[in-house]
């Protein structure tokens, strides 16, 4: 009863928009019901609450304040930080629902793990510059007692972006958005990295501090390490409904609109055909590439067009290529994260002259995500060419293994998702960073929790990430896409 009356008092709290009671109380009497079953079978069966036909172990809780759906690095950044910040401690029981145990398939873990503050939008470099500075102190923040610390691996070799005379201008006003960097003419380019063939850039950025790269596994594995001593329950297995209530109500320009709160999430077990109904008074969609399929299992997107009601939240699942080569004549330990004019990318990994690099394929030339199966003929025709133009070394490389992973893709604008949905009060989005959700995951979760537990950001102020942009057409018109 003490749960039940903590997590319905606390819509008189400072988390008021989002949690509350829903309407009628039918879940809480179900539950009630649905547990006194339990407990009668349990007290005819042989061994009682012992019997292993009625090991419950593997289900989630009856009910948690908080469900975080995706256990990604995104996902568990807002875990940490709504234990973080909870006040008095102890007082937010949180949930993460992940379908992924061993985060095969997931974009953390396939990512090329690079960091960089070189974007063309203000809160991206404020982003970025948030979370360098909790990787570069990551045991102050992740430690957990008589666990070893964590070494994340980081490696500052900057970033380097080069510039053809038609993006020369965008990469000189990137400059005054706080971004320490150092620009560079072709000849200084040259004298600085004499690996590089100069031809076509025009201008190139070269990140002087706070940019390179990290181990993604480290971070996840931190993170996930952290917030189970910080009381966080795991759940393996699928969100595949949401139980809500709704009101009809009227805009100020007098559009009827229905304002939903979800109170109960359906989680499918992993292997199993059981479910269990866990109820809640907040939801974060943190899922990734799969976002949009969990917005619209909570009726996102489907009122009439043109409609808030009918706006989906524009994330979809985008296949990309990383390909490690090796090359004994490629440039040295002094390599930075190079984006060549073309798209093109690579990083030099580890101390054997291999690298790691790849390409986004045009809209045209995307490729089918129902797998995650290799393309080889893709670097051969899209990043090969680009790469040894660019650095004449690349000519003779072996390409010796290759990877695909998931974007978490914005096909409206390619930036972020934070913060609550505007009619579906309850649900909070962390998605949809089209590649740069990784490095910018510490300070999003801490944004997503502010927004959560104070109704406000406060950090940093992420209002033209919310969801409602998707309705009123305003993009966030970021430049330094990769």
């Amino acid at each position: 009863m003490l749960r039940r009356t903590l997590l319905l008092g606390l819509c008189r709290g400072p988390l008021g928009r989002g949690l509350g009671t829903h309407r009628g109380g039918s879940i809480l009497d179900r539950d009630g019901k649905m547990s006194e079953i339990k407990k009668k079978i349990q007290s005819i069966l042989p061994g009682g609450d012992w019997n292993p036909l009625y090991d419950t172990s593997h289900l989630p809780p009856e009910s948690s304040d908080v469900v975080i759906v995706g256990g990604g690095v995104l996902g568990l950044s807002v875990a940490y930080w709504l234990k973080k910040l909870e006040k008095p401690r102890g007082a937010i029981r949180v949930l993460v629902v992940e379908r992924d145990h061993t985060y095969s398939r997931a974009s953390t873990v396939l990512s090329v793990g690079g960091i960089r503050q070189q974007f063309s939008v203000p809160e991206n470099v404020q982003l970025s510059l948030f979370s360098i500075d909790f990787l570069r102190n990551i045991n102050e923040y992740l430690a957990v007692a008589d666990d070893p610390p964590l070494d994340i691996q980081f490696n500052p070799s900057g970033y380097l972006l080069l510039a053809s005379e038609k993006g020369a201008a965008i990469m000189e006003n990137n400059v005054k958005e706080g971004a320490k960097v150092c620009l560079m003419s072709p000849e200084q380019l040259r004298n600085k990295f004499p690996w590089i063939n100069t031809e076509g850039v025009a201008l190139a950025s070269y990140g002087m501090e706070h940019e390179g790269w990290f181990d993604p596994w480290c971070l996840l594995q931190g993170l996930r390490r952290k917030v189970q001593s910080m009381g966080v329950l795991f759940c393996r297995g699928e969100v595949t409904r949401f139980m809500s209530s709704s009101n009809l109500m009227k805009t100020a320009s007098g559009e009827e609109v229905n304002l939903k709160r979800i109170h109960e999430v359906h989680v499918k077990i992993d292997q199993s055909l059981e479910y269990q109904p866990v109820e809640c008074a907040i939801v974060i969609n943190a899922a990734g590439a799969w976002s949009g399929q969990v917005a619209e299992l909570a009726g996102i997107g489907k009122g009439p067009p043109g409609t808030l009601q009918g706006t989906k939240l524009p994330v979809e699942l985008r296949k990309r290529y990383v390909y490690l080569w090796h090359c004994p004549q490629g440039p040295g330990l002094e390599t930075p994260f190079v984006i060549d004019p073309s798209g093109t990318y690579f990083r030099r990994e580890g101390l054997g002259h291999n690298y790691l690099g790849g390409c986004s394929p045009t809209e045209e030339e995307e490729p089918d995500p129902g797998n995650l199966e290799v393309d080889h003929d893709f670097f051969q025709d899209r990043v090969w060419p680009p790469l040894a133009q660019r650095v004449p070394a690349f000519e003779t490389l072996k390409v010796r293994s290759a990877w695909a992973g998931y974007y978490d893709y914005n096909t409206f604008d390619q930036n972020g998702v934070v913060g609550p949905h505007p009619l579906v009060i309850n649900m909070y989005f962390a998605t949809g960073f089209s590649g740069h959700g990784l490095q910018q995951a510490p300070a999003v979760g801490r944004a997503v929790a502010e927004m959560v537990l104070e109704g406000h950001f406060q950090t940093i102020n992420l209002s033209s990430f919310l969801f409602s942009r998707f309705y009123s057409g305003e993009k966030v018109q970021e430049h330094n896409i990769i």
